[in-house]
This record gives structure tokens, sequence and C-alpha cells, in this order.
């Protein structure tokens, strides 16, 4: 089953002489449960393809359809509801709130959409996440690998229909790089879920049921 298509997806900043084209018609499709890797040098345009993916940046023209929702018909309002119950978003630098604990920053997502905490779940949830000696610290008591395990609970927590993982490892060190991607690997595997990552590394890419190679705005 098809969970992502992406149609002449377009992005062009400036104009004229300042004009740069980050994607220059990016066509791809990505099957429920798949794991792809997206890679590329630094300025190759794959985390602007991340953001367009992910809504979070619109384009210049092309589609992008998720769970065959066009989601660039959608109004910012209807775009920022969807992207916070389908799409799970992972990055380098975590993103967590200060003052929430990691049980907190994990249901952010429930509780800004008003939706009932399903504890079972989340419970399941920590053990996978190896953080339950860690639900009530708050990020800045926490380790870089453990802060970056509350981000990937926290994007797994809606069970949205894609996560899109920017650089998840970039901001850590080999040991803990190792246990974020076996993590992910394990989210894709046990849980059925459709993952999207960003990196520069090959040797991490090579996880992934599948790589596709972008340069200069285009897939090669």
């Amino acid at each position: 089953m098809e969970i992502l298509k992406v149609e002449n997806l377009t992005k062009v900043y400036g104009k004229d002489s300042t004009k740069v084209v980050a994607l220059d018609h990016v066509s791809f499709s990505v099957q429920k449960g798949e794991f792809v890797a997206i890679v590329g040098a630094s300025g190759s345009g794959k985390s602007t393809l991340l953001h367009l993916i992910g809504g979070v940046d619109r384009p210049t023209s092309g589609k992008v359809y998720i769970n065959k929702q066009d989601i660039f018909s959608l109004s910012d309002d209807l775009l920022a509801i969807f992207r916070r119950r389908q799409i799970g978003l992972i990055y380098q630098f975590y993103n967590l709130i200060p003052i929430l604990n990691v049980e907190e920053n994990i249901t952010l997502p429930l509780s800004l959409d008003n939706r009932e905490i399903d504890k079972e779940n989340l419970n399941e949830l920590i053990h996978i996440l190896g953080l339950e000696k860690r639900k009530k610290h708050l990020p800045n008591e926490l380790s870089g690998g453990q802060q970056q395990r509350t981000s990937i609970g926290r994007a797994l927590i809606t069970n949205p229909a894609i996560i899109l993982a920017d650089e998840p490892t970039g901001n850590l060190d080999s040991k803990s790089s190792d246990e974020i991607i076996s993590l992910l690997k394990r989210t894709n595997k046990d849980l059925k879920q459709t993952i999207i990552m960003i990196t520069h590394n090959l040797e991490i890419a090579k996880i992934a049921d599948r790589i596709i190679h972008i340069e200069d705005g285009h897939i090669i």
C-alpha cells in the first residue's frame, strides 16, 4: 500500500540573480512499512525535501500525498492539525520542551490535540525506548541519547502515517548513534512504522530497505 507519493516537487528560493533551485521536479513513492534513507551532501536538497514532505514548508510547485491526502490543498491551520496527527518528526537537536519531563514531552502531541492518553500504550512505548527509570526526568537531566529516544517517543505516540527523521544521529557519539539506529530499525520492524530518514552517512543509510540519493536538487 502506498503511504507517500511525491509528484514533481520543486522548491525555488529568491529570483533572478539570487535564484536558487533547492529541489527540481522530484518524484518518488514509499510503501506502508518501508524504511527509506535519503542521502546526499550538504546543500543537496535533502533537508528541503524532508521539510516539504512534513508540511513544514510549502513547495513552489508539485504535490505531496500522505495516505492519499494532498497535504498542500489544506489551509495552514488544517495542515498543522494533519501534521500533528499523521507525521512524526525527529530532529537532530531533539527540540524537547525544557520544563516538561520525559513522559510529558512524549505525550505533548496528544495534549495539544486534547486527546486522551492511553497509559498502557504509553508505558509500553517508554519500555521500548528504555526510559522507564527516566520518565520523570527533565531534558537537562538526560544524556543526548536519552533525549533523542524521548524525541522518538514523541514522534511515535500518535501512531503516525510516517516518521520523518532529520539526521537523527548527527548530534550523538558513536555508541548513542548505534542505539538510536537500532531503535529506529526496531520500531520499523516490530511496529510496522514507515520511516523516512535523512542522513549524509552511507553506513547508517545501509540499515534502510531502500536508499534514495539526492544531488543538486535531483534524485540520481
